[in-house]
């Protein structure tokens, strides 16, 4: 199988199965598989993979909770980018290949991986990373530009389903977060504006609906009615700069809240929790969002993690705010 560099992200977002190396016709939905491999769909095209792998090392952020409420056993992983809501931190047999800065990939070779599960923070590494362990599949499951994020969590979970033998646990969470949609979907008064930043470092940044980090997708998942919109918004991990006169004037009835400090600067003195800077400024007090309490803030761990997980969760979390405010 080839193992050339992946230079194009252009992969159909269904997984399919095929049984050995026969031409079956399986549908997408009801894969079959054969005892030892499983032909999956990544963002590269097709790749097959020997089942169960036999080592494993685990790059992307938004795979590390699944892969780690599945059991599945790492030989090495981006352990210093994993929130210690993640048991893989207290598992001392992981090689700990660093973050994505100034990683050391030569403990990905020393690990003779069989699967690489690539994306995110590392999906730029994928070239350097074939180079070193060419006989390894390399799975880049990061979210494609254009497609539905929702859609997109639910290729990721359902893949790495095939590959792990977890189908049935992969369905659960494909439901878990469709419920949560459905539930907040349905909760949300349209006539109500909705304003997404993050925090840090004791600032506000404005997450622009659609393209914001983290929070934008969820203004399309759940028909959300911005209350402000910035011309020339980005995906900016820390938002776009944006002043507190500009969220009063807008006056959002909501406020949803990535908290970025929360999940890598918690332990630092000068951390300034979210609830403090939003909730204490004198700026918005005035606003709907704050006079109401209808700020809703996502788990903290969030900007580690971001799994199909998290957004379950945040989802619940709104639409139980939602429907208190009905």
């Amino acid at each position: 199988m080839s193992r050339a560099v992946r230079t194009s992200l252009a992969a159909a977002a269904a997984v399919v199965l095929l049984a050995g190396c026969s031409a079956t016709s399986a549908a997408p939905e009801e894969p079959t598989e054969t005892a030892s491999t499983v032909t999956v769909e990544d963002n590269a095209g097709s790749q097959t993979i020997a089942t169960p792998p036999q080592s494993v090392v685990a790059l992307d952020n938004r795979t590390f909770e699944t892969l780690s409420d599945w059991g599945v056993e790492l030989s090495a992983a981006a352990v210093a980018l994993m929130p210690d809501t993640i048991a893989y931190t207290e598992d001392a047999s992981i090689v700990d290949i660093g973050n994505h800065r100034e990683p050391n990939l030569e403990l990905i070779v020393a690990a003779e991986p069989d699967l690489v599960i690539s994306g995110q923070r590392f999906s730029d590494r994928d070239a350097d990373i074939a180079a070193l362990v060419p006989d390894a599949t390399i799975l880049q499951l990061e979210p494609r530009d254009g497609e539905p994020f929702d859609e997109e969590l639910r290729r990721q979970v359902t893949v790495l389903g095939a590959v792990f033998g977890k189908q049935a646990e992969a369905e659960q969470l494909v439901a878990d977060l469709d419920a949560a949609i459905e539930r907040a979907a349905a909760a949300y008064d349209e006539s109500q504006g909705v304003m997404a930043v993050t925090t840090t470092g004791g600032e506000i940044g404005y997450l622009a609906p659609s393209v914001g980090r983290t929070l934008g997708p969820v203004f399309d998942l759940l028909g959300l009615t911005p209350a402000l919109e910035v011309e020339g918004s980005t995906d900016d991990h820390q938002g776009d700069d944006i002043s507190v006169e500009a969220i009063a004037d807008s006056n959002p009835d909501w406020i949803l809240v990535m908290d970025r400090d929360a999940a890598v600067a918690a332990d630092d003195p000068a951390y300034a929790p979210a609830a403090d800077i939003l909730e204490g400024s004198e700026a918005l007090a005035g606003v709907t969002a704050v006079q109401e309490d209808q700020i809703v803030y996502m788990p903290a761990d969030t900007y580690t993690n971001e799994s199909i997980q998290t957004y379950t969760e945040f989802l619940n979390d709104l639409a139980d705010a939602l429907e208190a405010q009905a």
